[in-house]
């Protein structure tokens, strides 16, 4: 089933590789792009975003508190959020605000993994 599928990053190239690695695995979606947390609000509340990839560290907002404002507004949206800032302390605050994690970088080996902890 076609999915709207929301990739945020500050950087062009992890959301050029992001694409790239999601549209192989999921030829049918449809994906979106934000360069920050705000983009990513904005989009969600315009357009109906089942999944989210969100980068950590971003300008503006972080991405755990785009987060969260986003499942406020539309609790159904499932979010992953990816950052290379891999310390125990920064994951458990990722899971305990109900968010899956995901490790930077970002690969093609990494794709079923992003997929499986959206629930897909």
């Amino acid at each position: 089933m076609a999915k709207n599928f929301l990739i945020v990053d500050d950087s062009l190239i992890s959301r050029m590789m992001t694409r790239n690695i999601v549209i192989k695995l999921r030829p049918d979606w449809v994906i979106f792009e934000a360069t920050n947390g705000t983009e990513a609000i904005t989009l969600c509340q315009t357009h109906p975003i089942d999944l989210v990839s969100m980068d950590f560290n971003m300008p503006g907002i972080s991405g755990i508190e785009a987060a969260k404002l986003i499942m406020q507004e539309r609790p159904g949206t499932r979010i992953a959020i990816m950052t290379a800032n891999i310390q125990n302390a920064i994951q458990v605050k990722i899971l305990e605000c109900g968010l899956a994690f995901v490790a930077k970088p970002f690969t093609d080996s990494k794709g079923p993994e992003l997929l499986k902890a959206l629930g897909e």
